[in-house]
């Protein structure tokens, strides 16, 4: 019952506010205030003290009893006011894997007077972050996320409360964004790595003592190496190159969707994940081959992020050309 209850809830605030497009300010219609388990039960000694000051005549009992409800009006109005005007300006959201989570940065503004104190956001069941908000100031939270399947997911629903200061209530309120998150496939499979082609083998290259060849130079991309940046042609002028290498002792493997007979989609798809995994984390270079689609051999982070994203939204839209 408490679980219908909640999905019902859940469709009907979701109607009531529709999308969240950033940056959102939380106004007074989308906060919510409900008593804790703590409050209940203050509120119910509140009750049983009235009526032992009332039976005695006491007028100390009377008095104890109303200034402990007027400060527990006092911290609900303070709870509300925690939450109202908080602004949500910025959203990034990192890449996960199936079956696992993804990590969403929000970024958290405070334009009024008051300090920000307690701030809860969720975003998985029973994970939650807190953090303060100074005045006039902003921070960055971090939330994970579920990833429970592939393909191309959006953020959904993330809840930010607070129970600040005295735990007797507790203000929520819902955000519902569109923005994506990008679910590649679960790496798992026992096949062995392709064979390298395209170059020696580690064993007889290392047995020469060659060292790693330069090929050529590209343009720079998101996630290479400063490492391999031609610095003395940028300094002349010249725009932002990165240095290609051959090495040696090497090698070069072509993962293609075709060569795993006897799996299904997903797990040629699984499969090709840990094959890319592997062959990055060894820093080698390789190329993936799906159907219509050709990711040309290359390595680097950049390079391995793109072929899993490849691999993320197979199946799910027209690739382009790589």
């Amino acid at each position: 019952m408490r679980a219908f209850m909640q999905r019902r809830m859940a469709q009907w605030i979701r109607r009531r506010q529709g999308d969240d497009v950033l940056p959102v300010s939380l106004h007074r219609r989308r906060l919510y205030i409900l008593p804790t388990r703590t409050g209940l039960a203050f509120g119910v000694l509140l009750l049983m003290m009235l009526i032992a000051g009332l039976n005695y005549a006491n007028s100390l009992a009377l008095l104890t009893t109303f200034l402990l409800g007027a400060l527990a009006l006092v911290s609900m109005h303070a709870c509300h006011r925690n939450l109202l005007g908080l602004e949500i300006s910025e959203l990034a959201a990192q890449d996960g894997f199936a079956g696992g989570e993804a990590e969403i940065r929000l970024r958290l503004s405070n334009p009024g007077r008051p300090l920000r104190v307690g701030i809860e956001l969720q975003g998985m069941p029973g994970r939650t972050v807190s953090c303060s908000v100074p005045v006039g100031g902003s921070i960055a939270a971090r939330v994970a996320i579920a990833t429970p399947v592939r393909g191309v997911m959006p953020v959904g629903r993330l809840r930010i409360r607070t129970t600040w200061p005295f735990g007797l209530f507790r203000g929520w309120t819902w955000l519902h964004l569109t923005e994506e998150v990008i679910v590649y496939p679960k790496p798992r499979g026992a096949r062995p790595l392709p064979v390298a082609a395209g170059v020696r083998g580690a064993t007889a290259a290392q047995a020469c003592g060659e060292p790693d060849e330069w090929t050529q130079l590209r343009s720079f991309r998101e996630g290479d190496s400063p490492r391999q940046v031609a610095w003395k042609a940028y300094a002349r002028g010249s725009p932002l190159l990165v240095k290609e290498y051959a090495a040696s002792g090497g090698s070069e493997r072509l993962f293609d969707f075709a060569a795993l007979p006897g799996l299904d989609t997903e797990q040629r798809l699984s499969q090709l994940a840990q094959w890319i995994l592997s062959a990055a984390a060894e820093g080698e270079r390789f190329g993936l081959r799906l159907p219509r689609q050709l990711i040309g051999l290359d390595q680097g982070p950049g390079h391995r992020q793109r072929c899993l994203r490849a691999l993320a939204r197979f199946g799910l839209e027209e690739p382009g050309d790589a």
